[in-house]
C-alpha cells in the first residue's frame, strides 16, 4: 500500500530550486510592474493580460534554467554562441526590415537573434576563461575581446544600439571580472574617448540626433526631443508622494510615448513620486547585492563569472532605462527589468535569474 504523502512533500522539490531572497525581490518588482503596466496600459485592451501571460512564460523559463546544473550550462556555451552568431549572419543576409532596421528573421516564428546574445555572450566568455583558468594572460583577454566584438558589430549593423550596448556590457563584465588590469581598463577608456570623433562620423543620423537631443531636447521639442521632454516632466511632476495610482496626467493624456515599455518608469514616477522611486531603487539595489553574493560564493570560476555578469546585466538594464527616462542618457530603447511590458526582455531576464538560482542551488548541493 502506497504511503500517503503530505502536500508539502509533493510541492517541496519544485520549490527547492528557488533562492528565497532573490525570488522575493523579483516578486516585489514584478508586482510593482503589474500595477504600473495596468495603469499605463489601461487604454490598450488586453495589455495587462498579455503582460501576465509573459510573466508566466518567463517564470517557466526561470524554473527550467534553475534546474540545469552549471556543468551542463558549460556544455551549451559554445553551441549557443555559435547558433547566435549564425542567426545574426542570417539576419544580415535575409532578415526582415521593420522601421528601417533589419533585426528579425522568420523561422516559422519571427525571432530577434540579438536577444540570444545577451545570455550567450557571458556564457561563452565564462566558459572560455574557465578553460584557461590559471593561464589567463593578455592573449586570453585579446581573444575574449574578439569573441565579444563580432556579435556587437553585427548587432550595431542592424542597427540596434540599445541591444548592442547590453551585449557589449554583458561581455565586458565577464572580461573585467576575469581579472582585467585597471591599467588596461584606463587605456581602453582613453582610447574610446580619443576615438569619439571617428565614432561620431560612423553613427547613423538617428543616433546622432539622440545625442543632440540629450544635450538640448528643446532643439526639436515636438519631434526628436519630445520623448525626453515629456518623460522628464512626468518624473518631476510626481513630486514627493506622487499623483496616485491611475491619476497620472502625463500618461493618461498620452503625452508619454511608449508608456508601457521603455518609458514605464516615467509613469511610475508620476504616480508614486520620490517615495515610490526610492522603494523601486531599493529593490533593484537588493537584487544586485543578492546576485553578487551568489557570484562571490560560487564554487567555480565559470559560475562566478557568469553569475557576476548576469547580475550586472540587471544593473545595466535598470541604470540605462532610468537614465534615459530621466534625461541623463540618450534614448536607446532599453526596457526597465521586470517592470516594462514585453515578452522578449522578460524571458531573457527570467533565464538569467534562473541561471543565478541554479548556481546558488548547486553550490548548496556541493556543500552538503
Amino acid at each position: 500500500m502506497l504511503e500517503k504523502r503530505h502536500p508539502w512533500q509533493v510541492v517541496k522539490p519544485f520549490l527547492n530550486v528557488f533562492d528565497g531572497p532573490l525570488a522575493l525581490i523579483m516578486f516585489l518588482i514584478l508586482a510593482t510592474g503589474i500595477v504600473t503596466v495596468y495603469s499605463a496600459g489601461i487604454d490598450f485592451p488586453g495589455r495587462i493580460e498579455d503582460h501576465l501571460r509573459n510573466i508566466v512564460i518567463a517564470f517557466g523559463v526561470l524554473w527550467v534554467a534553475a534546474n540545469i546544473p552549471p556543468q551542463t550550462l558549460m556544455r551549451f556555451a559554445v553551441p549557443v554562441y555559435a547558433l547566435g552568431i549564425s542567426l545574426l549572419l542570417a539576419v544580415a543576409l535575409f532578415g526582415m526590415v521593420k522601421k528601417g532596421s533589419r533585426r528579425w528573421i522568420d523561422l516559422g516564428v519571427v525571432i530577434q537573434p540579438s536577444e540570444i546574445m545577451k545570455i550567450a555572450m557571458p556564457l561563452m566568455l565564462a566558459w572560455f576563461f574557465q578553460r584557461r583558468e590559471g593561464m589567463i594572460r593578455w592573449k586570453e583577454f585579446l581573444i575574449a575581446g574578439l569573441l565579444l566584438l563580432v556579435p556587437v558589430g553585427l548587432i550595431m549593423k542592424q542597427p540596434d544600439l540599445g541591444t548592442a550596448v547590453l551585449v557589449l556590457a554583458a561581455g565586458f563584465y565577464v572580461i573585467f571580472l576575469a581579472g582585467l588590469s585597471w591599467k588596461v581598463l584606463l587605456g581602453l577608456v582613453l582610447t574610446v574617448g580619443a576615438s569619439l570623433p571617428v565614432v561620431w562620423t560612423l553613427m547613423h543620423d538617428y543616433q546622432r540626433a539622440r545625442v543632440m537631443m540629450l544635450i538640448d531636447p528643446t532643439l526639436d521639442p515636438l519631434g526628436k526631443g519630445f520623448h525626453i521632454i515629456q518623460s522628464t516632466i512626468a518624473v518631476g511632476s510626481g513630486g514627493v508622494i506622487g499623483k496616485g495610482w491611475l491619476h497620472g496626467t502625463q500618461s493618461h493624456l498620452e503625452f508619454i510615448p511608449e508608456r508601457t515599455t521603455d518609458f514605464i518608469f516615467a509613469v511610475f514616477s508620476e504616480e508614486f513620486g520620490l517615495i515610490g522611486n526610492a522603494f523601486l531603487l531599493s529593490l533593484y539595489s537588493l537584487l544586485v547585492i543578492r546576485g553578487l553574493m551568489i557570484a562571490a560564493n560560487a564554487p567555480t570560476l565559470f559560475s562566478r563569472l557568469l553569475a557576476g555578469a548576469i547580475t550586472l546585466i540587471f544593473f545595466t538594464y535598470a541604470f540605462v532605462n532610468m537614465g534615459m527616462v530621466s534625461g541623463i542618457l540618450p534614448v536607446v530603447g532599453v526596457p526597465l527589468p521586470m517592470m516594462s511590458y514585453g515578452g522578449t526582455a522578460l524571458v531573457t531576464l527570467g533565464l538569467g535569474a534562473g541561471i543565478l538560482m541554479s548556481i546558488q542551488r548547486h553550490r548548496k548541493l556541493i556543500q552538503t
